[in-house]
């Protein structure tokens, strides 16, 4: 009898114990997108070879879209984990789910919106055309029988496709801009088509290569950037508030004056919602 009143005992214990583990177990960031009270670490992911938008910097990421994902996430109310994937593996992990946002000066457009949710937008951007001083290319209509290199999957792609044919062969595809430029720089192309951005920062950077930018705004629409979500995704209104938050509160123009040395505009912005 005092043997089965200690294994009673012994097992309310257990099962108090038991009780008191699930109660303290915790979310952490892996992509779920759930819609718990409490918030989880998100996964950030990005293709850190962008400057000045992200890039890796003695082995830290840095850049425009870093600064701005962190003080949007801390407006937000959450914690962020980011983590360099490359450019393609920013789409798989989003539409598996496996990360929560997506930052990597990604333009919003039709053919995206179908797979993935965009928040407001915080960035405009133009495609321009990067070649050698001297270059006879003064125009985009000038590119229909040179050799153009882009970056893969990119509206820069699509943009030199219109032009030249979506399986022209005059065509060099790469993972990154970094990639295209150097193919530039070796003289195995004659042209970089990219965001207006990072070849402008590319060209004041490096004076000794002697590029030349060129703008041509009949040929390369307005563009607008987007943090990328999954389709369906329960912190898109979030990170909408904490955007439109970072507008209004002036840490946007902080971020964008630091990186660009301008003021942004962001009425402009704010505008296209």
């Amino acid at each position: 009898m005092k043997k089965a009143k200690y294994l009673v005992t012994f097992l309310v214990m257990a099962f108090m114990l038991i009780l008191t583990a699930c109660g303290t177990s915790e979310t952490s960031g892996n992509g779920s997108d759930d819609s718990s009270d409490e918030k989880k670490t998100l996964r950030v992911v990005t293709d850190a070879a962008y400057a000045p938008f992200e890039y890796q910097d003695k082995g830290e990421i840095v850049g425009f879209d870093i600064d701005l994902i962190k003080a949007v996430a801390k407006e937000a109310g959450y914690e962020i984990d980011i983590a360099h994937t490359g450019w393609d593996p920013i789409f798989v992990e989003l539409e598996k789910k496996i990360a929560d946002i997506g930052i990597s000066s990604i333009t919003i457009n039709d053919d995206r919106k179908k797979t993935y949710d965009f928040s407001v937008p915080y960035f405009l951007s133009t495609n321009k055309i990067m070649v050698p001083e001297g270059s006879p290319i003064k125009s985009a209509e000038d590119l229909k029988d040179k050799t153009v290199a882009v970056q893969n999957a990119t509206t820069g792609q699509e943009a030199v496709e219109g032009l030249l044919g979506k399986n022209s062969d005059q065509i060099k595809k790469f993972e990154n801009n970094n990639l295209a430029i150097m193919e530039l720089k070796a003289g195995g192309a004659d042209a970089v088509v990219a965001d207006n951005t990072v070849i402008e920062e590319y060209a004041k950077n490096n004076p000794n290569d002697k590029f030349v930018i060129i703008e041509d705004k009949d040929a390369f629409a307005q563009e607008f950037y987007g943090l990328m979500f999954s389709k369906g995704s329960k912190i898109k209104a979030d990170f909408d508030k904490a955007l439109n938050e970072v507008f209004d509160n002036g840490t946007y123009a902080k971020i964008y004056n630091k990186w660009f040395k301008v003021d942004p505009d962001v009425q402009l912005l704010k505008d296209q919602q």
